[in-house]
């Protein structure tokens, strides 16, 4: 019975997470203007999705969102990775306070971290717009990349990479034949969730895009969204996303598990 009810619980935990997003991507294949409002099934949605029949500023918008997302992601997973190697390589209490700091981030309120880059923005004088963007996504993401990272170091031979050194390798040499390759499948799970971190943020992203007319895909779901509707086509990018991130993360799992199932199976 214990089973049994813990097998239950976990089921309708995750029904009540995935129904809003399952919702979402059923009525994607309908015409209906209005979710919840079926009325047969249809691709239609997709076909002006992809063929430009949407509206030019959810296109513009969608465009903004990657670019920032794949730009800040990258120079996230770069600043990221040499930080969590330069934390990794303290000892004791210095050790215990870097990861405090770098914690701090991730734990503060979103929109706290907005309005005190807004603040900051506008003391500086700088001109808010799409360099700003990148740089306020950059600086939520970077804790987020260190996070993943430190565990494939910790899990790291150290011996490996001061044997690379001592075989003639140059630290440059040794970091980059080495190290990265140790710490790539946290370098590359750092990206991705850095990547989506920045799609889906809304509360830093608003105060600091300025009043330039650049949009991302968080600041136009809002401004419809406030006009009394939410544009249909938003139900089959919304899908996309998802799907594209969920075959992501299964492929990044299935890799992993396949590395570890050989290391296994050389160790032995």
């Amino acid at each position: 019975m214990k089973r049994f009810f813990a097998q239950a619980y976990l089921w309708l935990l995750l029904a009540i997470l995935y129904a809003p997003i399952l919702i979402i991507a059923i009525f994607s294949f309908t015409e209906a203007k209005v979710l919840g409002n079926w009325t047969g099934f249809s691709t239609k949605l997709y076909t002006s999705l992809f063929t430009g029949g949407v509206h030019h500023s959810l296109l513009s918008a969608i465009e903004n969102t990657l670019i920032i997302a794949i730009v800040a992601a990258a120079i996230s997973t770069v600043l990221g990775s040499i930080a969590a190697i330069g934390i990794h390589n303290l000892r004791g209490h210095k050790r215990i306070v870097m990861n405090t700091l770098n914690n701090i981030p991730m734990l503060n309120p979103d929109i706290i971290t907005g309005i005190s880059l807004f603040l900051l923005f506008v003391s500086v004088g700088i001109t808010q717009g799409f360099a700003t963007v990148i740089l306020a996504h950059v600086i939520f993401c970077t804790p987020y990349v260190v996070l993943c990272v430190l565990p494939r170091l910790q899990q790291m031979n150290s011996d490996i990479y001061e044997a690379a050194l001592d075989l003639g390798a140059t630290p440059m040499q040794a970091i980059y034949k080495v190290l990265i390759p140790e710490i790539k499948p946290g370098m590359i799970s750092g990206f991705i969730l850095a990547f989506t971190l920045s799609i889906d943020d809304f509360a830093v992203t608003i105060f600091t895009i300025g009043t330039g007319g650049l949009e991302t895909l968080s600041t136009y779901i809002y401004a419809d969204a406030r006009k009394g509707g939410l544009t249909p086509e938003l139900r089959p990018l919304s899908t996309i996303i998802f799907v594209t991130v969920l075959v992501l993360l299964i492929t990044i799992n299935v890799r992993s598990q396949r590395a570890n199932k050989k290391k296994k199976a050389l160790g032995k």
